[in-house]
């Protein structure tokens, strides 16, 4: 701004005086190198008042008089980033979807032709509210599949669960998705749980294996299973992924070849599936 500022003033004084500037000649009339160097003058003077007056206009202009204009832009340019960033995910799960979902818990129908992939964190509220709206469409249409990504990003409220879907997979990929499903309605830790936090990560797997036992799973070879390279494999894969797309945060959805950050309703889940 003093810049500007300092700018419009140059230009203001070489356009009421910039002629003095110039060599007086001998005659009376100025000769034709001085007119035409006045003429520069002021012209360049123009140049930097109206250069100076616009800068500082148009930020009191998108300010004040018409602000919508800076909203249409940010909303232009998220529009912008959004679709760069799907050209991206489609790229990416069109040459790469197999692995995406190898190690994936599938919720749904496992050979559907329409495919959600959902970044989750179990101990996300929000995450177990779009659950919920994944598990009505699953209900009521049998050509679609969730592929679960299991973004651990809560620590040791997140750790456990996380492992123990995937690993379960490797027994069952129906007790998989079973428990996953008991993990999203059900709670796995509870507020006197979180009073000690040396043992928060022990109580929330042993809460875990219980329900693995429920379901019906091997909770030894599970355990052990969480350790092991498949696991550590998935969970690379849902990093990377996350890193590519941009993810921060969960839930995230990606419906057919399209991005979907939130805790999106039925409706909009439905309408995407159905593009």
């Amino acid at each position: 701004m003093t810049w500007t500022i300092l700018v419009l003033v140059v230009g203001i004084l070489l356009f009421l005086f910039g002629g003095m500037l110039l060599p007086k000649g001998d005659g009376k009339k100025p000769s034709a190198k001085n007119i035409l160097l006045n003429k520069s003058i002021k012209l360049i003077a123009i140049v930097l008042i109206s250069g100076s007056i616009c800068r500082l206009y148009v930020p009191y202009y998108l300010t004040a008089v018409n602000p919508i204009i800076v909203q249409e832009m940010i909303t232009g340019m998220q529009e912008q980033q959004q679709a760069e960033k799907n050209k991206q995910i489609s790229k990416t799960v069109r040459a790469d979807g197999a692995r995406m979902m190898a190690d994936a818990p599938i919720l749904g129908n496992r050979d559907a032709k329409k495919t959600v992939y959902v970044w989750t964190d179990f101990s996300c509220p929000y995450c177990r509210r779009v659950h919920g709206e994944l598990e009505r469409v699953l209900a009521n249409r049998d050509d679609v599949r969730v592929v679960v990504k299991n973004f651990s990003i809560h620590g040791a409220l997140s750790d456990a669960p996380a492992k123990a879907v995937i690993a379960a997979k490797l027994q069952s990929p129906e007790k998989a998705a079973e428990l996953t499903n008991m993990l999203m309605t059900r709670e796995f830790y509870t507020q006197a749980d979180l009073k000690d936090q040396s043992k928060i990560a022990e109580k929330v797997e042993a809460n875990v294996m219980k329900m693995a036992k429920e379901a019906g799973l091997d909770t030894e070879k599970l355990k052990e299973d969480m350790n092991g390279e498949v696991v550590a494999r998935e969970l690379r894969n849902v990093r990377e992924l996350a890193q590519r797309f941009e993810i921060n945060g969960t839930p995230f959805l990606i419906i057919g070849e399209k991005a979907f950050p939130g805790a999106i309703p039925y409706d909009q889940i439905n309408d995407a599936l159905n593009d």
